[in-house]
C-alpha cells in the first residue's frame, strides 16, 4: 500500500463533504447553545465509540475553553462520562438507557440536548431524545448518512453528507472545534474576528 497515495485519496474524499457543510444549520446549533448559556440551562451531550469521544471533547473545550475567564459558565454535562454509572446500567438494566436515566435525575424544562450518532440510529442516543422532547427540551443531533432517526427527531439536525463513518466524525470533530472557537468570540466582543 503506497500511504502517501492514500492519505491524498483520503483528502480528496473528504474535500466534497466539507464542501456541503451546512454553514445555516451550523448557526443555528451555536445561536441555541448560547440561549442555554444566556439562559442558564443545562447542555447535555452524549454519544457512542467516537462519538462519545466527540461529545467529550466538545464539553471540555465549551466549559473550559469557552467562559474559563467569564464568571458565568456554561452548564454543560457529558452524559457518556459517568462510566460507572453508564456501566452499572448497561449491566443491571439495558444499554439502551445509559443516557436517559442520568438525564432524568438532572433535566429540567428548557434544557437543551444534544446528540451525536454517526448513524443516527444508536438507541440510547434517540431514548434520551425523545425523553428531552417529551419534557420541554431543545434538541440538537449531529450524524451522517442520511441522518437516521435522529435528524428525524431533533429541533436541529446536522448532517454530515458521507457513508463513511470516519469521515463523519471528521466534520463532527470540525463542528465542535467550530462552536468552540464561534461562541468564544460571541462572548469576548473584543477579540479579533
Amino acid at each position: 500500500m503506497n500511504l502517501k497515495n492514500f492519505a491524498n485519496q483520503y483528502l480528496d474524499d473528504l474535500r466534497p463533504v466539507l464542501e456541503k457543510f451546512d454553514v445555516d444549520v451550523f448557526a443555528s446549533i451555536a445561536n441555541q447553545l448560547l440561549k442555554a448559556y444566556h439562559n442558564e440551562n443545562h447542555i447535555f451531550v452524549m454519544g457512542n465509540g467516537g462519538s462519545g469521544a466527540t461529545a467529550s471533547h466538545l464539553t471540555c473545550d465549551i466549559n473550559k475553553g469557552c467562559c474559563f475567564d467569564l464568571e458565568k459558565k456554561f452548564k454543560m454535562i457529558c452524559l457518556n462520562d459517568n462510566i460507572p454509572t453508564l456501566l452499572a446500567l448497561a449491566n443491571d438494566v439495558s444499554y439502551d438507557v445509559v443516557f436517559v436515566e442520568p438525564l432524568k435525575n438532572f433535566f429540567k424544562p428548557g434544557d437543551l440536548v444534544i446528540g451525536i450518532s454517526g448513524s443516527g440510529n444508536s438507541e440510547n442516543v434517540l431514548q434520551a431524545i425523545r425523553f428531552a422532547n417529551a419534557n420541554g427540551g431543545h434538541t440538537i443531533g449531529l450524524s451522517g448518512y442520511a441522518g437516521g432517526q435522529l435528524a428525524q427527531l431533533v429541533d436541529i439536525a446536522f448532517v454530515a453528507p458521507s457513508d463513511d463513518m470516519q469521515k463523519i466524525e471528521d466534520v463532527h470533530t470540525i463542528v465542535t472545534h467550530m462552536l468552540m472557537q464561534a461562541l468564544y468570540r460571541s462572548l469576548h466582543p473584543t477579540v479579533d474576528s
